[in-house]
């Protein structure tokens, strides 16, 4: 099986990059058909968290297409094997992924074990991807702000820097969306 089209989508909090890339999956199954799915990385720590997590479920059940919602917050590489060539894949997000693999286990964080986080969220997309029709990565931009006074804060936007990097090199199109606009970064529509 063919990798399915990888579509990057990246911006700063709050930006409308998740309402962004539900419309974006959308449009591909009205024009490809395909089963729409949500892979959801968060995890409802607090309670501001688990009204975004309803309110995210509310508005995807609402419409004609339904969405399936797989919840995994660790080792999404995991899952690989439940999605097939007709799927339409939103992975929403590496940032929350980077945080639940960071923060899940108790490690100090050296080279060695970041290194180990970033191939398993890479080798786990790169493993959704295989199985899939499209992929659409949604990510956090927190590039512009000074992380030099952290060495926590360095290291976290180090690793993501990379991950973005790698994932950007190996999409189809990539999009960063500021106030609800998205700007094609790379590539032609598909």
């Amino acid at each position: 099986m063919a990798a399915a089209s990888l579509i990057f989508i990246s911006g700063g909090v709050r930006s409308g990059k998740s309402s962004f890339a539900e419309k974006l999956a959308l449009e591909l199954a009205k024009e490809n058909g395909g089963q729409l799915n949500y892979l959801a990385t968060g995890v409802a720590s607090d309670q501001e968290m688990k009204e975004r997590i309803a309110k995210h479920r509310s508005d995807r059940e609402i419409g004609k297409y339904r969405w399936r919602t797989i919840e995994q917050s660790l080792n999404i590489g995991e899952i690989a094997h439940i999605f097939n060539d007709e799927d339409i894949i939103l992975l929403d997000c590496v940032t929350t992924l980077l945080n639940n693999e960071l923060f899940s286990a108790n490690q100090k964080w050296d080279e060695s074990f970041l290194t180990k986080v970033m191939e398993t969220i890479i080798t786990g997309i790169n493993d959704i991807r295989d199985r899939a029709k499209v992929l659409i990565v949604v990510s956090n931009e927190v590039f512009h702000e000074s992380m030099v006074e952290n060495e926590l804060v360095f290291s976290y936007g180090r690793i993501l820097g990379k991950i973005h990097q790698q994932l950007v090199k190996a999409a189809d199109q990539a999009f960063l969306v500021e106030a609800g606009i998205a700007i094609n970064m790379k590539g032609v529509r598909i």
